[in-house]
């Protein structure tokens, strides 16, 4: 036992209460509450995990793994297992190639990307460049065309419902179809396969972007109505940035599918140009080559679709 000396407020000292200093084991009282605590737990415990059973929901919390280590953990497993069933595949019989046999062929056929040794006999390199100099210009004047008309169909129902009919008369055309017309038209092969990679792209374009103008809140219009905003500034400040995310979905719609057209339309016009590498390569019976094409156009069609998801970040809205 020991007294704590206290101060009072008129300066002397005093002496507060005895504080018992404790050198004996618990309290009995203390004990038996601790007990009472811990059955209290355990039956808690009992009552939450006959409840998980009753329901089928697990006894325990599953700890997730971080993405950055489960994504590359993913995409390198899809390719083993890729890998692994072309190396089953090709073992089976028929002329497709081993895995072995198409990468001693790439090795060999990039190490030299852009060789030339005549106008039809020409690397890879050269030939992805002149497919995707006719995708660009022909994605680039179907832009020019096509996302202007869908503004003006968004915002005019008279236009929208004069063009419904021949577009949807026209969209569901296989690209290829217009071909002919093309070289008709055109006299020539290169101009003919920019004409039908213009038609493919318009579409996308033309119905995303109209799509977006009538998704635009009636409220935003009245105001700039009230307002007395020009045209100008109605598709600048108002039009302009609710579509954008519309109109890149378009864009994307619109690349993917020019790509896609442009190795068919080559296979058909010949010249440079990866569709008619293809099909050369097909004529020679390299078929590893063929699959080496293969990958490639995807991997470029990868590219630019990538290129256009950064591009529609970066100018994005909101």
């Amino acid at each position: 036992m020991s007294a704590l000396p206290l101060k009072r407020e008129d300066g002397y000292s005093a002496v507060a209460a005895v504080v018992p200093l404790r050198t004996s084991g618990p309290h009995p009282a203390a004990e038996m509450l601790g007990k009472r605590a811990d059955a209290e737990r355990a039956r808690r415990a009992e009552a939450a995990k006959a409840k998980a059973l009753k329901s089928g929901k697990p006894l325990y919390t599953r700890t997730h793994a971080p993405d950055w280590l489960v994504r590359p953990l993913a995409v390198l497993a899809g390719l083993v297992l890729f890998v692994g069933v072309w190396m089953l595949v090709s073992k089976q019989g028929g002329r497709l190639p081993e895995p072995g046999l198409v990468w001693d062929a790439a090795v060999k056929i990039y190490s030299d990307p852009f060789y030339s040794k005549g106008p039809n006999d020409q690397g890879i390199g050269w030939n992805v460049l002149s497919s995707l100099r006719r995708v660009g210009i022909g994605f680039g004047l179907a832009a020019l065309v096509g996302i202007p008309l869908g503004f003006v169909l968004g915002r005019c129902r008279f236009f929208s419902d004069m063009a419904a009919p021949i577009i949807s008369m026209l969209r569901p055309v296989s690209p290829l179809a217009w071909l002919p017309i093309g070289l008709l038209v055109f006299k020539a092969a290169d101009p003919a396969a920019i004409y039908v990679i213009f038609i493919c792209s318009l579409w996308p374009m033309i119905i995303n972007t109209a799509v977006g103008v009538r998704q635009v809140p009636q409220d935003y219009l009245n105001i700039a109505r009230v307002l007395n905003l020009s045209e100008w500034a109605v598709f600048t400040k108002i039009l302009f940035p609710a579509v954008l995310p519309f109109m890149m979905t378009g864009v994307r719609l619109s690349v993917g599918v020019a790509w896609l057209v442009i190795v068919a339309a080559e296979m058909l016009t010949g010249g440079v140009g990866i569709g008619f590498w293809v099909w050369d390569e097909w004529n020679n019976l390299k078929v590893e080559h063929i699959i080496i094409a293969i990958i490639t156009i995807g991997v470029v069609g990868l590219l630019l679709e990538q290129a256009l998801v950064l591009l529609a970040r970066r100018f994005s809205y909101g």
